[in-house]
């Protein structure tokens, strides 16, 4: 592998929380040297032009369609379009048809993703047979098979014994459990959340305390048996005080927040835009701003896409029969970019929540910036304006909110293992 060299680099640092103007090289899939006065015999220099260099981005949540759902996102086409978005590291979700419930069906995506993507791609499997509720996935074979962690997302397992049962199971042989902290029942049919918006528009809603309540029985299932646990998405005010005494009492509790829920509110549905449905619904901006917050002081850990891919006709139906979700992978990084232009939160503390605490929740060498830590780094420039249109994404899908928006951020090249990936035309 030929070295790389990056010359007049802005290199951004989660650790240590600092922005450097310095060089680095890139060899043996690893990052060589940080501060070289030249570049290496035969490297290939590339001139950042005052560029930011910041560890590749690892999302954690990404649905792909393989297997069963290949039209709307395959393995190829995701690995592409996170290689575009600056995403070195996948975290895909096991909600694909059938379920990733079995070894078998491990074994077979993780060499599928390995043949097919240009990033990296692991994968989660369920945590119930099926992700139907009644019944634990071998989860000591799963392990063995490769699995990263265990959910049944976007489901809620309702049996508070079988999902008991399940943490001491995860408990016992170290395992990450992640749920998605709603009270079934309050939430079943819900398009939006709750308040004068949803009753103006006639949209089936449920009130913010229906994730309150998922995520104290989870914290107390936590408390019960000593799981390790995520949370995948934290969008309400209402649950931070929780989340908040669960850290504060000492339990392995992490939690995360969609991109779209920190830069979007629930107003932006509008005239029953369909490319706003998400899963949980888009809140009030009083709840945005306390999420910003808590991104901001780390009470949340993770900012993920959650990259979900519909196809035209499930987003072409009415606002409360539409499918629910949003692809992600290409406009994550930009979307964030929004936080940092808006004083919210500095680079470091971004990647930090996009690099740094997902890999390290997932014990992954990745996220890192150091000599010997793995190359996998992105180069981005976070004032490049542009006005996106769903139809460049290299996402089989095309169903972004974001679609028209005027953005700043643009993804210059992606490395992985110190190969790149992608370069930006």
């Amino acid at each position: 592998m030929t070295p790389i060299f990056l010359d007049n680099i802005r290199l951004i640092d989660p650790q240590a929380d600092s922005v450097t103007e310095t060089t680095v090289v890139l060899n043996a899939g690893v990052i060589a040297a940080i501060g070289a006065a030249s570049a290496p015999k035969g490297a290939t220099v590339i001139d950042g032009r005052g560029a930011c260099l910041a560890p590749g981005i690892v999302d954690l949540g990404v649905k792909i369609g393989e297997p069963g759902e290949r039209h709307t996102e395959s393995f190829r086409s995701a690995g592409l379009a996170a290689a575009a978005g600056g995403v070195t590291t996948i975290i895909a979700r096991p909600d694909t048809h059938p379920a990733i419930d079995t070894p078998e069906v491990l074994e077979f995506v993780t060499r599928r993703a390995a043949e097919a993507s240009p990033v990296r791609i692991r994968h989660m499997a369920a945590l119930t047979k099926g992700r139907e509720g009644r019944e634990m996935t071998e989860i000591g074979f799963l392990l063995d098979a490769g699995a990263i962690a265990f959910t049944d997302a976007p489901a809620v397992v309702t049996d508070t014994k079988v999902l008991s049962r399940a943490l001491t199971y995860a408990r016992s042989l170290g395992a990450l459990v992640i749920g998605h902290p709603q009270e079934p029942g309050l939430s079943k049919g819900a398009a939006a959340t709750s308040g004068k918006f949803a009753s103006l528009r006639g949209i089936p809603a449920a009130h913010p305390m229906a994730e309150r309540i998922g995520l104290d029985r989870d914290i107390g299932l936590i408390e019960m048996t000593g799981a390790r646990y995520h949370a995948d998405q934290i969008t309400t005010a209402r649950s931070l005080p929780a989340l908040d005494r669960a850290k504060t009492n000492g339990f392995d509790v992490t939690a995360g927040v969609s991109i779209h829920h920190l830069t979007l509110n629930e107003l932006d549905v509008g005239d029953y835009r369909t490319f706003f449905k998400l899963t949980p619904p888009l809140r009030s901006e009083e709840d945005r701003l306390a999420m910003v917050e808590a991104v901001a002081t780390g009470l949340i850990d993770v900012i993920g896409s959650f990259h979900t891919p519909a196809d035209e006709e499930s987003k072409r139906l009415p606002f409360e029969d539409a499918a629910s979700g949003a692809v992600g992978l290409e406009t994550l990084l930009p979307a964030a970019l929004r936080l940092f232009h808006a004083g919210h939160l500095t680079l470091p503390q971004l990647f930090r929540a996009l690099a740094l605490n997902p890999a390290r929740r997932l014990g992954l060498p990745q996220g890192t910036i150091a000599e010997g830590a793995p190359a996998d780094l992105v180069l981005f420039t976070p004032d490049t304006p542009f006005v996106l249109d769903r139809f460049t994404l290299k996402s089989k899908s095309k169903n972004t909110p974001f679609d028209g928006a005027r953005m700043e951020g643009k993804v210059l090249a992606t490395f992985v293992g110190g190969r790149q990936v992608f370069a930006a035309e």
